[in-house]
């Protein structure tokens, strides 16, 4: 992917150290290429050991600072907070956090079960708190920072096939708005992006067939599919100091669904 030929430079955000979940592909993969081509001194933390190996040893060779992966599963907590750690040792005070990782299986109502719904919430929800929590010292030590949040338009669409991950993606808008009125006094703001039918590789291979593509694009206002890259613009803005008084807001990534 190249993201660089289409995206404004923040200068703000050059030397600036990132962290990213969930970086490894898709979504995150496309914050990662995007913070990189700015400068930036990105580390992301994923599960999937190999393509997020591949990913920094490629962006490494392009970028001004080097990649850091740190492979983490991000149901345990523990391991999150180790891995912030080294982050914070390895990049210096992280000023930039971008809570993306997450999985929208689809799952039928009348079969969850109580030990799915928790682990769907680890996978969706709980990590997005615990890892603020562990960064939020290093931004207040650096005198501020900008905290970015993946929820989902999913929840406004009434789509039954996923109800925890949809209670999961709308209880990060009240997560934000919380943690913003909590941060601001400390120079961190707190802001939500809602993403809509972006077809990552994930999503091409288990959910979307071309009808669906096509049903959802002439739902849209802007005729054209959506992609990872359709994120990063969005993401970069709030990160940066031309966002510095925003904060608590939620905003819509959806080609202007009707």
């Amino acid at each position: 992917m190249d993201v660089s030929r289409t995206l404004a430079q923040f200068p703000d955000l050059k030397d600036r150290a990132v962290l990213i979940t969930g970086g490894g592909s898709g979504i995150g993969a496309a914050l990662v290429e995007g913070f990189a081509q700015q400068g930036a001194k990105v580390a992301f933390i994923d599960i999937a050991e190999m393509e997020s190996s591949a990913l920094a040893e490629r962006l490494s060779a392009q970028a001004a600072h080097p990649v850091l992966f740190q492979k983490a599963d991000l149901r345990d907590i523990d391991a999150v907070r180790s891995a912030v750690n080294v982050v914070a040792e390895r990049l210096g005070p992280i000023r930039v956090l971008v809570n993306n990782a997450g999985r929208d299986d689809r799952h039928e109502f009348d079969e969850v079960t109580p030990e799915y719904w928790d682990d769907n919430h680890a996978t969706n929800l709980r990590h997005v708190f615990f890892v603020s929590q562990a960064v939020v010292p290093s931004m207040k030590a650096a005198g501020g920072g900008a905290i970015i949040n993946m929820s989902s338009i999913a929840f406004l669409l009434n789509m039954p096939e996923l109800p925890a991950y949809a209670t999961a993606k709308a209880a990060i808008i009240g997560l934000t708005r919380s943690m913003a009125g909590l941060l601001g006094p400390d120079n961190i703001r707190v802001n939500c992006i809602l993403p809509g039918m972006i077809a990552t590789e994930r999503q091409m291979k288990l959910w979307l067939t071309e009808e669906g593509i096509a049903r959802m694009v002439d739902r849209q206002c802007l005729k054209q599919v959506l992609t990872p890259e359709s994120l990063v613009g969005p993401c970069l803005f709030l990160a940066s100091g031309a966002a510095a008084g925003m904060t608590a807001q939620s905003i819509i990534v959806d080609g202007g669904i009707f």
